[in-house]
């Protein structure tokens, strides 16, 4: 490796970007503890029925809130990078675009419901949940924000946001409130965090009134982004549908140990995405000046997220039915093997996340379409196959099997095939080792 593609720590450069990293990261910290804190006392509140009669609403509109942002999330990011000077037109296009989105979504999910004949409770928490979708078409600021490199902003807006919506759910439980309560507080958070979004956007010396809707820019992000679009929707199927068929093929308390199980596993996802949307103006700005630079960047991605969903599932699976039963008392012991099995699907989630960004920064946003469908074929087909005979083991050995083949099948093409062996390498700790090596021999010498 030449010594242009060493990071040099000093830099202005690495000092900006690792801020922003660290103000997202302790947004995400907090989001941890609050969320994580509140979530253990919604399910010992609610108990494993109610809380998966709430997991089932939330999966359900979870399916198509990939609608409702159009694929178009980071190519906002990629947008601004490379094109400031059309910032108001871009930023204008892309909330009109979500806010339609949103609309459609919330249609199909109607005559969805409709079709289904879901029982009326059902519906119910699924329609207000959707509303969430709408006030989500503001969260195109975030991304703004996170093109600019200024993380700092984005974290002050959602910590505040989830303190306070955390407080007022400890609030209902103290008080005993029934469960629509909860669902109601899903969606407040959010609106909470759009209009903060907002007000911050309008005190960094922005105007959202100026935004305005280019029909050529909204056309040519929409054909860059439709493959997203309905990869989207396929990630949304096939990371919903386990819930889904649980609670169809079994019942609400198995879908509740399944889910608080599953809720441990993906606390943790929002580690590739704050490092990968804090990087990627990084890895972008690399791939102008050296190919070298890129290929380096995007393998110490790789290392880093592959030690880290590593060390994260290694102490838990031989903890998982002590975690379970010290967190959710002895009647979600049910869930340990759950916990044991799914936790393992954070491999490819954290390295599936990472090479999102290799196919965004290179315009192969088919592949992302191709490969996840193939997750979500093999998702449907084996939750089919191990439900009945496995029950919510099964689900997770699905889930386990299927983000494995979403992610490694990046591979399928010459064009990608590199980014395959990159990850290989990441999971076997080939970089570390060769470190060591290195060092080893330095000593000997």
């Amino acid at each position: 490796m030449s010594s242009s593609t060493k990071i040099n720590f000093r830099s202005e450069a690495f000092s900006k970007y690792f801020k922003n990293t660290g103000w997202l990261l302790g947004e995400k910290v907090i989001r941890i503890l609050f969320g994580f804190t509140v979530n253990i006392l919604l399910v010992r509140y609610l108990g494993a029925e109610e809380f998966g009669v709430f997991s089932y609403a939330l999966s359900y509109v979870g399916i198509f809130a990939a609608l409702a942002t159009l694929g178009l999330d980071s190519i906002i990011t990629r947008e601004i990078v490379n094109h400031p000077e059309d910032k108001q037109k871009i930023l204008g296009s892309v909330f009109l675009l979500r806010l339609s989105g949103a609309v459609i979504a919330f249609i199909l999910i109607c005559i969805t419901l409709f079709i289904t004949g879901e029982t009326s409770l059902n519906a119910f928490f699924i329609l207000v949940l959707s509303a969430g979708m709408f006030f989500q078409s503001f969260y195109v600021i975030e991304f703004f924000f996170h093109a600019q490199v200024k993380g700092k902003l984005v974290a002050i807006v959602q910590s505040i946001s989830l303190i306070t919506a955390s407080l007022l759910k400890i609030l209902f439980i103290y008080l005993q409130a029934p469960l629509i309560y909860f669902v109601i507080f899903q969606v407040v958070e959010i609106l909470l965090i759009a209009i903060g979004l907002v007000i911050v956007f309008q005190k960094s010396d922005e105007n959202i009134f100026v935004w305005k809707f280019n029909k050529s820019i909204a056309k040519r992000l929409l054909i860059d982004a439709w493959p997203l679009t309905i990869a989207g929707v396929v990630i949304g199927i096939y990371m919903k549908i386990d819930q889904i068929m649980i609670e169809k093929m079994l019942n609400s308390k198995e879908l509740g140990y399944y889910a608080s199980a599953v809720r441990l596993c993906e606390v943790w996802y929002f580690i590739p995405m704050v490092i990968s949307t804090s990087l990627f103006p990084a890895i972008l700005n690399a791939k102008k000046i050296d190919t070298n630079l890129y290929n380096s960047r995007l393998q110490k991605l790789y290392d880093l997220m592959a030690f880290i969903s590593i060390a994260i599932a290694v102490p838990v699976t031989f903890l998982s039915p002590w975690i379970m039963t010290t967190l959710y008392g002895n009647e979600f012991l049910l869930g340990a093997t759950v916990l044991t099995i799914y936790i393992w699907a954070g491999v490819p989630t954290f390295l599936g996340v990472a090479s999102s960004q290799f196919l965004i920064s290179e315009n192969l946003t088919k592949i992302s379409f191709y490969r996840t469908l193939a997750g979500m074929i093999a998702n449907v087909a084996l939750n089919f196959l191990l439900i009945p005979k496995y029950g919510i083991n099964g689900a997770a050995s699905a889930t386990l099997v299927s983000y494995s083949i979403a992610t490694f099948s990046i591979g399928m093409t010459k064009q990608t095939y590199n980014q395959l062996g990159m990850m290989l390498r990441s999971i076997f700790f080939f970089s570390l080792i060769k470190s060591v090596g290195i060092n080893v021999r330095k000593i000997f010498r």
